[in-house]
């Protein structure tokens, strides 16, 4: 089993050379609006600090965002009303950036002119982290295939469809964290447990800084945590799922500070147009789903759900279940109804359920600890 990891730790490691190879030679004016948006929110943070999170554009006093455009050849870069990626907050009449701050923050983090290549490096070693992670706690040779599969899989995802917004880069690091510290959330007990909650929390609540619809990453966690304490009610699945809550605030609140400077609310969104329509089932945009590279991920973890659900084993198996069953289906009813489509939208909620599907099936494949099968649903909530 030692040379089985070995084999796939090293066809891993080739395919992070192959992929920091492709990343290489990325060029940063591909002529995507939200690459320029992006790195204006990037621009605003390295001249201002934290100032930067307010987007007002009388902010582009050095011409930044103007000459970006022009190297795109937009039309009429000069009028501000026209800008891509902007909207007009009429309370506090300015025109400001619509996308939360987290993905222009982590790419102010690197020098002006070279953001998106050193970006997607480190993700990309994030994900192939994670990986060997996976292969180094697979207990059995059917576990060690598995979680090397899974690992070629999610390296290949770095590229194509993660390409298509700088914002789902830094999500599926954290995903995969997510993804790995639910499955040990529901391993451990007391304490440690509600540390997890909080811990699993703060990261998807950080998650929302990166894509505002990352959001409902934290649906399922809360409908389970409110179950839980309704079938319990005891003190300690109150812990649980408060401190879920307080940290998932915590996370996402440059975005709450952000939309207080730029929409006026914490709670009102730099959004407009098509974005903040109200839902609509369209069969189109079903269509393109079907079609696209998302949906065989998507029945792959639908399908793995059900198997896991279905099998003999652990308490702490089938409580991760519910939380990626929860998730998936409330997740996928507010994409479903969005009216417009791209090929990266469902990848966040997909990757966060694989993740949490794989450590839980490693954990479930393992060797069983004493007392680990048997015990009551209500008395391990």
């Amino acid at each position: 089993m030692k040379q089985l990891k070995t084999a796939f730790g090293v066809v891993l490691l080739l395919i992070l050379i192959s992929n920091i190879w492709t990343i290489s030679k990325w060029n940063e004016s591909r002529g995507v609006y939200d690459d320029i948006c992006y790195l204006r929110q990037a621009h605003l943070f390295q001249r201002f600090g934290a100032s930067g999170l307010d987007t007002n554009i009388t902010k582009d006093d050095d011409g930044y965002m103007l000459r970006k455009l022009q190297e795109i050849n937009f039309p009429d870069p000069g009028d501000p009303a026209r800008w891509p990626c902007h909207t007009f907050t009429a309370v506090l009449n300015k025109v400001v950036l619509q996308y939360p701050p987290g993905t222009g923050f982590v790419l102010a983090l690197f020098p002006s002119g070279f953001q998106v290549i050193p970006l997607y490096v480190a993700a990309s070693v994030g994900i192939f982290a994670f990986a060997l992670l996976a292969l180094a706690r697979a207990a059995t040779r059917s576990a060690v295939a598995l979680a090397g599969v899974f690992g070629i899989v999610a390296l290949y995802l770095m590229i194509n469809p993660t390409k298509s917004s700088y914002s789902v880069a830094p999500t599926m690091v954290v995903c995969a964290l997510a993804g790995f510290l639910t499955a040990r959330l529901f391993a451990s007990s007391g304490a440690h447990r509600i540390l997890l909650a909080a811990v699993a929390g703060l990261l998807i609540g950080l998650s929302v800084n990166f894509r505002l619809p990352n959001l409902f990453l934290s649906a399922g966690y809360a409908v389970f945590f409110l179950i839980a304490f309704l079938r319990a009610r005891n003190i300690n699945t109150f812990w649980q799922g408060l401190s879920f809550g307080i940290a998932f605030l915590i996370g996402m609140a440059p975005t709450l500070i952000a939309n207080a400077i730029n929409a006026g609310s914490p709670f009102s969104t730099t959004y407009g147009g098509v974005d903040a329509v109200p839902p609509e089932l369209d069969a189109a945009v079903l269509l393109q789903y079907m079609r696209d590279g998302q949906f065989p991920l998507l029945l792959i973890a639908v399908a793995w759900v059900v198997a896991l659900w279905r099998s003999e084993g652990r308490i702490a198996t089938r409580q991760s279940v519910a939380v990626v069953a929860l998730n998936l289906v409330i997740n996928l009813i507010f994409f479903m109804t969005h009216p417009i489509f791209t090929p990266y939208y469902v990848i966040p909620i997909v990757m966060l359920s694989l993740w949490t599907l794989l450590f839980a099936t490693l954990d479930h494949w393992a060797p069983k600890l004493a007392g680990d099968v048997g015990l009551p649903r209500k008395a391990s909530a």
